[in-house]
């Protein structure tokens, strides 16, 4: 048995990126870059009104009042064709090019119309309204990285470059084994002797597609061996990392490992000191990656989080430490001691700190519901009190 640490570096070097595949703007929200990105324009593209106002020359504000003819008008996308005249202006809006020979830009609130005159009554000041071409960013400055979430601000900044498609890094699809007899779909157990509602596959489908997975697959199986290998073999087929949950304790029909034997099972690890979760294992079949995830609800979405989702960021092409962003923050109650497992326990946000939640208990549901954090406790921690400061990770 392992520590977490030790887990963690296992999972840092086999979650690598499958590929890499372009994609149109449109459709790539949520993926991964996978190489950089380059402006192809300047932006903005000409100098341009900040403010909707009357684009001017400095030298014919020499003396106050100051009477302008308005030459013309001035709108984004459609500019005034002609230079400034010498001693007029030109009515301009937000984000209009700014004429040729205009140096500043009057705000409409320092200008009084007569007909076709602008009357500027006293100094505007200092401030000239104008964006100077390629302000934001000029062609050919690199704007993002490789590995970069592709969250709805890179998208603005990606199509302001002027780019209708991006490289990134390709979805791996997974497949998820759920195992136990005792299992039946939601919706059906209560008509079955018995039988519990089969859960931890949906959360666990859900958290791996919020970490950039492509569901292949999803599955409840019987405990028993022979469909077990069949259903190993098609889903080491399907996808490039298989999910098994439950069957990882010491009982007769225990067989989550079991059932990659013929396809050549190598484990990279095969139990992690923490508590929920200790028989969480990783390993390769087939040269696809397999991971085990504890039958009890809490226990499978703790180590999904702590392990399934660094994975998969590093498949993804994110880098597996974006999944494991620790945070100090205060506690709201009392944390008791950590004995020998390092503990990582249920919380929610509460005011500003961390409320560790009453029910810790590796099959609650409705407290899992709940969690919104997770505290981590290192082993030989003793008791922290409210108002310590203890580490969380969003759950």
């Amino acid at each position: 048995m392992i520590s977490f640490d030790e887990a963690v570096a296992l999972v840092h070097e086999v979650a690598k990126p499958i590929d890499r595949e372009p994609i149109a703007l449109a459709e790539a929200h949520g993926r991964v870059l996978a190489e950089p990105v380059h402006a192809r324009v300047d932006s903005p593209p000409a100098d341009v009104s900040a403010m909707d106002g009357y684009a001017v020359r400095e030298a014919d504000l020499d003396a106050f009042p100051a009477r302008l003819p308005i030459a013309g008008k001035s709108f984004a996308g459609r500019g005034f064709a002609a230079p400034l005249p010498v001693g007029q202006c030109v009515r301009i809006f937000t984000g209009a090019p700014v004429p040729e020979g205009a140096d500043r830009v009057v705000i409409q609130e320092n200008v009084e119309r007569e007909d076709d005159i602008a009357v500027i009554a006293a100094d505007p000041g200092a401030a000239r309204h104008i964006r100077p071409r390629g302000l934001d960013f000029a062609a050919g400055d690199r704007l993002l990285e490789p590995g970069r979430l592709l969250d709805p601000r890179a998208l603005v900044a990606i199509a302001g470059a002027d780019l209708a498609q991006v490289e990134v890094h390709v979805r791996p699809r997974l497949a998820i084994l759920g195992s136990g007899d005792e299992l039946a779909e939601p919706g059906q157990a209560s008509a079955i002797a018995g039988a519990i509602p089969e859960s931890v596959s949906l959360g666990v489908a859900a958290l791996a597609t919020d970490w950039g997975a492509r569901i292949v697959a999803r599955r409840r199986l019987r405990d028993e061996l022979v469909s077990m290998r069949a259903a190993a073999v098609e889903a080491l087929e399907a996808a490039d990392l298989v999910v098994v949950t439950g069957g990882a304790s010491v009982g007769e029909k225990d067989f989550a490992k079991a059932m990659f034997e013929d396809a050549g099972l190598e484990l990279i690890f095969s139990k992690v000191a923490i508590k929920p979760g200790k028989p969480v294992w990783l390993g390769r079949a087939h040269g696809r990656l397999v991971i085990g995830l504890p039958g009890n609800p809490t226990s499978a979405l703790v180590t999904a989080r702590l392990l399934l989702a660094p994975l998969l960021a590093g498949l993804t092409g994110r880098g597996p430490g974006e999944a494991l962003r620790w945070r100090q923050l205060p506690l709201a109650n009392v944390a008791p001691a950590c004995k020998g497992r390092e503990t990582f326990a249920r919380a929610r946000w509460h005011s500003g700190a961390a409320e560790l939640l009453a029910n810790q208990d590796s099959s609650a549901q409705r407290m899992l519901a709940a969690a919104d954090l997770l505290v981590r406790r290192r082993p030989g921690s003793p008791v922290a009190w409210a108002g310590a400061l203890v580490e969380t990770l969003d759950f």
